[in-house]
């Protein structure tokens, strides 16, 4: 940790007090500029982007893995730390400047299919990482931009690794697509593919990513809670806790971890206790939904979950969308519809309601798929 950290540190433990610096690094969905315990997968993409150090493009390259696998927080910090020792010593990827330039060289971007789950989204997000002028939200097409990012492209010393996070989620976002819409660049660019599992189609290398190890994971908690926390908050043991509990997965223990900080902090306690450990894992359902996808929903979406999670008592689809339409903007038919389109995507699970009287198919409710604590207190900080 550097001077300025620090600085940081005691500037935000001034401003709030409480037991939390900085959420941030346990954000389940953030990602550290070092990585804890993931040396040999980054040797492996080192060994695999090896070209762009002789300013020639890679092969393309899949990174796979389960989630939580710290597959994301690898490649983002690979691609940043490359961007910003080799992209910054030549002149950006984008420039008009450039076209005389017989120099090559290798920009590097990143694009989370979580949020560019289209066409459009996709060349948006894609040249804004590599042009220079800002590109318009609205007043464009999708051939518009296509046409643009080929411009970015039309010499040959302009090339890149372009890394898509999360193909093959929720949002169906799959390689196929990916390569479609590459594909008026496909000489200029190098794909980096980071999924689950790698696509029947794929012919490129891959890079698998096991789960933690118990004490590897132990290590990316303590690592993360001495950024977040004050010093001995979480304890060691509770680490150890956490990590067997999440079975390797990352996301999960980062989860549980900040729900436990969170309802430490609101309880006015100076440390995190066993009741407080227990409260954030209850709150990390089984089959867990990473919450940067949850994160990712349009904002409507998002406010029907903040809505749901801050009812009283269980109710069924139909009573939940009513009780949310009278304390929003929205009617309860547009509730109930987000309701049963969120079930249908994962984010929800429909269950049977149990207390249902009567005859005939029973009512159903939904319960969240995402962890709880989290999302309540990321969604109120940027409501």
């Amino acid at each position: 940790m550097d001077i300025s950290d620090r600085i940081a540190r005691r500037q935000t433990r001034t401003r709030e007090g409480g037991l939390i610096l900085d959420r941030g690094p346990l954000n389940p969905a953030v990602h550290l500029t070092e990585p804890v315990g993931r040396g040999p997968v980054l040797e492996r993409l080192l060994d695999a982007l090896d070209p762009v150090f002789r300013d020639r493009l890679p092969d393309d390259v899949a990174v796979y893995g389960t989630k939580g696998t710290g597959k994301s927080a690898v490649v983002s910090a690979l691609l940043a730390a490359l961007s910003d020792q080799i992209g910054r010593s030549r002149q950006p990827i984008g420039t008009t400047t450039r076209a005389g330039s017989a120099e090559a060289s290798v920009g590097f971007v990143r694009v989370d299919a979580y949020r560019a789950t289209s066409e459009f989204r996709f060349y948006h997000t894609l040249l804004n990482a590599v042009a220079d002028d800002p590109v318009p939200e609205r007043g464009v097409g999708t051939e518009t931009l296509r046409d643009r990012l080929r411009e970015q492209f039309d010499t040959p010393n302009r090339q890149a690794v372009v890394a898509v996070d999360h193909v093959g989620g929720a949002e169906e976002v799959t390689v196929e697509d990916v390569r479609s819409w590459l594909a008026p660049v496909e000489d200029s660019v190098s794909l980096l593919l980071v999924s689950r599992t790698v696509p029947p189609s794929w012919t490129g290398e891959t890079i698998h990513v096991p789960a933690y190890r118990q004490h590897a994971l132990v290590d990316v908690l303590t690592a993360r809670a001495s950024k977040a926390l004050e010093s001995g908050v979480l304890r060691h043991g509770q680490a150890r806790r956490i990590a067997e509990w999440a079975g390797g997965d990352a996301h999960d223990a980062l989860a549980a971890t900040f729900g436990a900080a969170d309802a430490a902090d609101r309880a006015g306690a100076d440390r995190i206790r066993a009741s407080d450990v227990d409260a954030g894992m209850d709150a990390v359902p089984d089959g867990c939904v990473h919450v940067g996808r949850v994160l990712a929903l349009p904002e409507n979406r998002q406010r029907v979950l903040a809505a749901l999670l801050d009812l009283d008592e269980p109710a069924t689809v139909s009573e939940a969308a009513t009780r949310i339409g009278e304390r929003s903007d929205l009617t309860a038919s547009t509730v109930k519809r987000f309701l049963y389109e969120l079930a249908e995507s994962g984010v929800l699970e429909r269950v049977a309601a149990t207390d249902a009287e009567g005859t005939g198919r029973r009512p159903s409710r939904v319960e969240p798929r995402f962890p709880t604590l989290v999302f309540e207190r990321l969604y109120a900080g940027q409501a």
